[in-house]
């Protein structure tokens, strides 16, 4: 899991200065720049915030299918152990 997060940092890093070094070298005036960067930084803030969110969701999700699994398991144990109490068997 961390080895993805440290890819789609890289990734989102990768793109935001690529689109900040696109528009410096943009043939526009000094305040336009500072717009388009200004954008740009905001941009991808927003991108990332909802990746972010949508990856919270996720392991949101997995972590109460697996406390459902667990439940599952820890039913099945208890009805095992209550059984052999029922007949008489020493565990």
């Amino acid at each position: 899991m961390k080895s993805k997060g440290k890819v789609l940092v890289g990734i989102l890093g990768g793109a935001a200065a690529g689109a900040i070094v696109s528009l410096l070298f943009a043939p526009n005036k000094g305040s336009e720049t500072r717009k388009k960067i200004a954008k740009k930084s905001t941009d991808t803030v927003n991108d990332v915030k909802n990746k972010i969110s949508h990856l919270i969701d996720d392991v949101t999700g997995k972590i109460e299918d697996g406390k459902e699994e667990l439940a599952g398991v820890y039913g099945k144990m208890k009805d095992k152990v209550e059984g052999f109490s029922k007949d008489g068997k020493v565990l």
